[in-house]
């Protein structure tokens, strides 16, 4: 099939144009003006609309918990649909292996719960929270199969020593990987929870106040430090606070390789979501949590000036009712909401509409820098000749309110719920064929894994 996407504002690695897009197949074969339209092609009229690259979310947990009370409400058919219909053509996912388990393991677990049900395209970071020899030689077994992305955490029952974070670096990044973090100081958290337990702070209130800036900070500083040893590029994931944003842009100012995500959640709110009524502000219990305002201008100001360079969502979405399994401890909740179908029109109205950002610096954050960082560039996050047919047509014409009723999660609540939006996905184009038209989804299923390659990194 081949479709001419005419007199679209066209974002492009050249600049901001406006213009066609010709598609043969699955893959873009022009861009121009007043592109001729071959026999049989279907024309798409993109006058008024912006045309960008598909998004790639590079923070998801779908289906995770499975089988347990806390499981999240997406899985990946309804994550993913979620995801598409947001125009995120690739979203990012974390296997996670058992203890004591291989990592092949997870691969092929994760493998098995997404075939046959994405509805966009995915891939898998892996999760290390072993470390021995035998884990090691799996390394280059699992690049061979695409996964060239790592995470560990410093915080939860998850986490790994300082040696571990170490070794793990240091092989990963032999391999041309990155490895992500979860930077907060897990045994400091574990102690502000007592603590506000023994104060009787029981409700979501105390969520915030058990793990402050500073726990972020000590995490960030200490897994900085881990890396300039270990001679890695690394991936901060999730940072919430200027503490953390200042340290990290001191370890780049001393030549340190050091890449920044945020997401939406540490942009749009604050730690005023912790005083609502009842139990409402369970809803909003994530980690790291929302921070003070002084927080959220921060990473927007790193936002616009290209300290920050990737914006995930971190979509891990629990019921109301499953939230409730905190209602008489707040450590208890299961930490996490969803918000994978809201990211594009966040940043378009709160970025790129609000003078923050540029349409180029909304690409790069949303598309071309997740690519080039986790090995998928150019072939995805580019609108360019030769690259996969992975396209979002954007009308910034259109304002309406965000709604639980009109998304497509399987989660009972938005956390953006009536927050007015500039814009709309109007159509989603995978691999070259229509997904969603005019906002809705008119094919499901097409997605499939990306096999990755190397990190492509620019610092």
């Amino acid at each position: 099939m081949s479709f001419l996407l005419k007199n679209g504002t066209l974002v492009t690695p050249g600049g901001v144009l406006t213009g066609d897009v010709l598609l043969r197949g699955e893959r873009i074969a022009a861009i121009g003006s007043h592109l001729p339209c071959p026999l049989g092609t279907e024309v798409l009229d993109c006058t008024g609309k912006l045309v960008l690259p598909g998004c790639i979310d590079t923070h998801t947990h779908f289906e995770m918990n499975k089988g347990l009370p806390n499981e999240t409400a997406d899985d990946w058919a309804s994550g993913t649909l979620s995801a598409l219909c947001g125009g995120t053509t690739t979203v990012l996912d974390f296997a996670e292996p058992e203890r004591g388990a291989s990592l092949q393991s997870a691969l092929d677990t994760w493998h098995s719960r997404a075939e046959g049900h994405a509805s966009c395209n995915y891939g898998f970071h892996m999760t290390i929270k072993d470390w021995n020899e035998a884990i090691r030689a799996e390394l280059p077994a699992m690049a061979k199969q695409g996964v060239s992305s790592y995470k560990i955490y410093l915080a939860y029952q998850l986490r790994v020593s300082d040696a571990v974070a170490y070794e793990a670096v240091k092989a990963v990044s032999a391999l041309g990987g990155v490895t992500g973090c979860h930077c907060e100081n897990g045994e400091l958290v574990e102690l502000g929870v007592k603590e506000q337990k023994a104060r009787g702070n029981l409700g979501p209130r105390a969520h915030p106040a058990a793990r402050p800036p500073a726990v972020e900070a000590e995490a960030v500083c200490r897994y900085l430090a881990i890396a300039e040893r270990a001679g890695g590029a690394v991936n901060v994931v999730h940072l919430s606070t200027k503490r953390g944003l200042e340290l990290a842009r001191a370890a780049r100012d001393r030549g340190q390789p050091v890449y920044l995500e945020t997401c939406p959640q540490y942009l749009l709110l604050d730690d005023s979501v912790y005083d609502l009524p009842g139990f409402e502000s369970a809803k909003y219990v994530f980690s790291p949590p929302a921070r003070s305002r002084e927080d959220v201008e921060a990473l927007w100001e790193a936002v616009a000036d290209g300290s920050i360079d990737t914006v995930g969502t971190d979509h891990c979405s629990f019921t109301t009712e499953v939230k409730a399994l905190g209602r008489e401890d707040f450590s208890g909740i299961p930490n996490g909401m969803p918000g994978v179908e809201d990211r594009l029109r966040l940043l378009y109205t709160y970025g790129v509409a609000a003078g923050r950002i540029g349409l180029e610096r909304l690409v790069e954050l949303l598309s071309a820098n997740p690519a080039r960082l986790f090995g998928m560039w150019p072939l995805r996050g580019a609108l360019a000749v030769d690259s996969i047919a992975d396209i979002v047509i954007y009308d910034p014409n259109i304002t309406e309110r965000i709604s639980t009723k009109t998304n497509h999660s399987a989660c009972d609540y938005d956390p953006y719920e009536g927050m007015e939006v500039r814009g709309r996905v109007d159509t989603v184009l995978l691999g070259g064929e229509v997904a969603v038209s005019e906002g809705k989804p008119v094919r499901t299923g097409l997605g499939r894994f990306v096999h990755r390659g190397g990190a492509q990194f620019w610092r």
